[in-house]
C-alpha cells in the first residue's frame, strides 16, 4: 500500500565546502547546483514523490529554513517540516520523525535520505527502493542502500556484507570508518564492500524498537512528546526537549550496534555532491575536461576546472588549469581543486577577517 510508505529528506546542513554559494543563510540544498532548473530539495523531493504521496513527505531542516522550504516545495504544507532548533546529528531528528510518522500511521515504512544526493537513473532508484520496501513492511530489518564502489574513495564510510549470501539484500557485517587508501584499495579487492550513502529504508515499528533497545534515554526524552505529536502543541515540546538529546549519528547510535541490519546494492549511480570537485565529476565536460554551471566561457590553455556563475554571464579563462572559479554577487573564489578540502577552513578565516557577511 503507497498510503503506508513515507519519506523522510533531511535538509539541515549548511554545506560548506560549497562555500560561496552554500552559506549558513541559504545553504546548497536550496540552490540549483547543477543549472538544471530544479534545486537540489527539489530534485530529491520529486525523485522520492514518484514513490512516495507528498503528504506522507517529511523534511527536517533548521528553524532558519522554514521559508525557503515552503517556498521550493509547494505541493507540502508546514505541518510537514520538523524544525530542528538545535544541531545533534542523524539519530535525534530521525527518531522524531518515526514517532512522529509512528503517531499518524503505525503500520508505515519510511524512507530517510539526505537533501543534496545526486542520482541520474531515478527509475533504477524507485526499484531499489520498492524492492526494500517491501522486505522492511515484511520483516523486522533495517535497510540501507549500499553503492557499488568504482574506485578506493577515502572519503566515505564502507559497508561490509556477508559474502556468501546470494540474496540481494545482504546481512551487514560491519560498518567501516572512511579508510586510508591502502585500506580503501583492500575493500575493493574484498568484493563484499560498499559505500555507506546514508539512505535508510525501515518500519517505524523497527526503528522505534531499536531505538528503545539501544538508545532508551533518548527514546524517553521523545516519547514523553506522544501526545503532542502532530498538534498544535508540538512546536513547543521539540523546542523545549529536543536540545537535551545526544548530539550522535543514526549510524553510531543504532546501526553499528542493531544484529538486523541489511543493505542492498544500488543498481544506480550516486554522488553525495559533497564539494566542487564531486559536481566536476558529475556535469558534462567539454574537451579540456572543464564543467560549466550557468556561464558562457572563452577557455584558453585551460582545461579541469569547474566553473559556476550565479548569474549568466562570460567568463574569459586564460592559462588556469584544475581550479574551482566561482561567482557569486558578493564573492569570487578562484581556489585549487587539489585543496578544496580546505574550503571549510578557509571559511573560519574568512569569517574572522571579514565576519559573517560573507558567510
Amino acid at each position: 500500500m503507497k498510503n503506508d510508505y513515507y519519506a523522510v529528506i533531511m535538509a539541515g546542513g549548511i554545506g560548506s565546502r560549497f562555500w560561496p554559494v552554500s552559506r549558513a543563510g541559504f545553504p546548497k540544498q536550496f540552490h540549483d547546483m547543477l543549472g538544471t532548473g530544479q534545486t537540489l530539495l527539489q530534485k530529491t523531493f520529486s525523485r522520492l514523490n514518484a514513490i512516495i504521496p507528498s503528504e506522507n513527505i517529511v523534511i527536517l531542516t533548521n528553524d532558519r529554513y522554514l521559508d525557503i522550504t515552503l517556498e521550493q516545495l509547494p505541493e507540502i504544507n508546514q505541518s510537514q517540516v520538523i524544525l530542528e532548533p538545535a544541531m545533534r546529528n542523524t539519530a535525534p531528528c530521525i527518531l522524531m520523525a518515526a514517532l512522529k510518522i509512528k503517531k499518524q500511521n503505525p503500520n508505515a515504512v519510511m524512507l530517510v535520505a539526505p537533501s543534496d544526493h545526486w542520482i541520474e537513473d531515478e527509475a533504477a532508484f524507485a526499484n531499489d527502493v520498492e524492492v526494500c520496501f517491501t522486505a522492511a513492511q515484511n520483516n523486522d530489518m533495517l535497510v540501507t542502500l549500499g553503492i557499488q564502489p568504482t574506485f578506493p574513495n577515502t572519503g566515505y564510510g564502507y559497508i561490509e556484507n556477508e559474502k556468501n549470501s546470494t540474496s540481494e539484500i545482504k546481512k551487514v557485517k560491519q560498518f567501516r570508518e572512511k579508510p586510508n587508501y591502502e585500506t580503501a584499495k583492500q575493500f575493493i579487492a574484498e568484493g563484499n564492500f560498499v559505500w555507506n550513502a546514508g539512505i535508510f529504508i525501515w518500519s517505524v515499528k523497527s526503528i522505534t524498537a531499536s531505538f528503545e533497545t539501544y538508545m532508551p534515554t533518548m527514546t524517553a526524552l521523545f516519547e514523553e512528546g506522544n501526545s503532542v505529536f502532530n498538534t498544535s502543541e508540538e512546536k513547543e515540546f521539540i523546542d523545549k526537549q529536543y536540545g537535551l538529546a545526544e548530539n550522535i549519528s543514526i549510524d553510531y547510535g543504532i546501526l553499528e550496534k542493531a544484529n538486523n541490519v541489511f543493505v542492498k546494492k544500488a543498481t544506480f549511480d550516486w554522488n553525495d555532491l559533497g564539494t566542487w570537485g564531486a559536481l566536476h565529476d558529475k556535469l558534462e565536460k567539454d574537451e579540456d575536461n572543464n564543467a560549466t554551471v550557468r556561464a558562457t566561457t572563452h577557455l584558453v590553455d585551460a582545461s579541469d576546472n569547474m566553473i559556476y556563475t550565479a548569474s549568466e554571464k562570460l567568463v574569459v579563462i586564460d592559462g588556469i588549469t584544475d581550479y574551482i572559479v566561482v561567482d557569486t554577487d558578493d564573492v569570487l573564489l578562484l581556489f585549487p581543486k587539489k585543496k578544496e578540502q580546505k574550503i571549510k577552513e578557509l571559511l573560519t578565516e574568512i569569517s574572522h577577517k571579514f565576519g559573517v557577511n560573507f558567510t
